[in-house]
């Protein structure tokens, strides 16, 4: 599926731009969890979210960006069990667990080529 994002992704690096969906999509997703969740399992979601898209903003305006990338990873494997466990408690459907791990991989994949090809010598 196509989406426009009006010359954005040109602007951030297609990593800061798949993070950003992401997140703009996660945020009204979590905001349906029961009460009781919201601020609990979706506050650490959406911040664990908002960490690794502040990080890939680092990353766009730093040298030595392979840590700031490596960690951007350990925050997606974070989201992707948190999800899972949204979803084993049943606060997230199958079809919205399914497109947020779809979105997951598809950031995973970006940031792994984006640290491939800016390997930093010190890591």
């Amino acid at each position: 599926m196509k989406r426009s994002t009006d010359g954005a992704e040109r602007r951030t690096g297609p990593a800061l731009e798949a993070m950003y969906q992401l997140v703009r999509w996660l945020i009204p997703t979590v905001d349906r969890f029961p009460r009781r969740q919201k601020f609990l399992l979706g506050d650490r979601i959406q911040t664990t979210a908002l960490t690794g898209l502040e990080r890939l903003v680092e990353a766009t305006f730093t040298r030595n960006r392979g840590r700031l990338l490596d960690r951007v990873n350990v925050d997606l494997d974070k989201l992707r069990l948190l999800l899972r466990l949204a979803k084993e408690l049943g606060y997230l459907d199958l079809r919205r667990y399914e497109h947020a791990a779809r979105r997951l991989d598809e950031v995973g994949r970006l940031v792994g080529g984006w640290r491939r090809v800016h390997r930093d010598p010190a890591g």
